[in-house]
This record gives C-alpha cells, structure tokens and sequence, in this order.
C-alpha cells in the first residue's frame, strides 16, 4: 500500500474530535509512509487531513472539478492537483490513484463515495480496503443499517465483511498494512451469496 485517498467532510461539523481525528490521521499518513489522495477541496475535514499530512512532510493529490476550482473551493499548496470536468471523472480518478480507502465523518458527498467504493469491491471493480472512521460512533447507524441490508438479502454477506467500521486509527491503519485483496474474477459468486 502506497497512497490512501481520504472521503471527509466539506465542513469540520459540531464536534471538536472530528477535527482532532482529522488531523490524527494526516500525523499518522505520513508516519506510516502513506501518500494521500482526495477531493481536492480546501475547507472542512478533507482540508485539515491534507494540511497536517503536507506539514508533517507529506504528499498529497488532489482531484478537483473545474467547477468546483472556479468557486475557488480548492486547497492551493498541493503536493499534485488534477483538475477534471465532472464528479464522475473525479471518484474514477481517486480510486485509480489510491490503494486504500477511509472515510472521516461527511455527510452525503461522503457517503456516496464510500459506498460507491463498496460497491465497485463487490463487483470487482477493484479490491481495497475501505474504513468508516467512526469517531464518537458518527457511522454507528449507517453500519447498523448495512448489516439489515444484508440480513434482509439486498448485499452479500462478503460486501458487508469488506465494510470495515473502526474507531481506532491505529486499528484502521493496520486494517490497510494487513489487507489481502479478493479474487476479483470471483464477484459473480459473492452475488448468490
């Protein structure tokens, strides 16, 4: 593992330990010798990881839209900035660029990108670890609601197996270092699961 792309929040929410998480993570990117990867943008959660990791020496890329550049929403100190014409190009172009994922509490924008992550892991798409930080249990319910899923037959159980909930950041960490990818070729079975 090389590069982790980041999902976070555009705001830094109502809790100080989201933004305290935030840059926990940045100090521990670097230290582990992980590169980051992320949205590009310059506020909230996403822009304290990408600070703290640049500070403590860090690379970090960015992948922004052309809109999104033009509102001037966009961290200007980046190690690499990619700018593309839409979200579609961007989510394609973080998980081209990175090998693991975590995502920071967020709200839909975050979600979408994690559970669009989810989903091309169970389609084969590619096969990475993918980490809920769930500080202060921000996920808890999201998880809860995941698990119904499948008790109810809407997601494999092996989907649910690869949405790793973790409270921990050296727990999340080692998650990364210890990952084993899937046998891509194998989505077909985990459908009938």
């Amino acid at each position: 593992m090389k590069s982790v792309c980041i999902f976070a929040g555009s705001s830094l929410g109502r809790k100080e330990s989201y933004k305290n998480i935030a840059i926990s993570l940045g100090q521990a990117l670097v230290k582990n010798n992980f590169s980051m990867v992320y949205g590009g943008g310059g506020v909230g959660l996403m822009n304290e990881v990408a600070n703290e990791v640049l500070k403590c020496g860090g690379e970090v890329t960015g992948v922004i839209t052309e809109r999104l550049k033009d509102v001037e929403a966009g961290h200007q100190n980046l190690t690499k900035l990619y700018v593309v014409k839409t979200m579609h190009e961007r989510k394609a172009k973080m998980a081209e660029l990175s090998d693991a994922i975590i995502s920071l509490p967020g709200g839909v924008g975050t979600w979408e990108e994690f559970f669009e992550a989810l989903a091309w892991n169970q389609l084969g798409i590619h096969s990475k670890p993918i980490i809920l930080l769930n500080e202060d249990g921000y996920y808890e319910d999201l998880y809860l609601f995941t698990k119904k899923a499948c008790k109810e037959g809407f997601i494999p159980q092996s989907t649910l197996d690869d949405f790793h909930l973790i409270s921990n950041l050296d727990e999340a960490i080692n998650c990364i270092k210890n990952f084993k990818p899937r046998d891509k070729s194998q989505w077909f079975k985990r459908l009938k699961e």
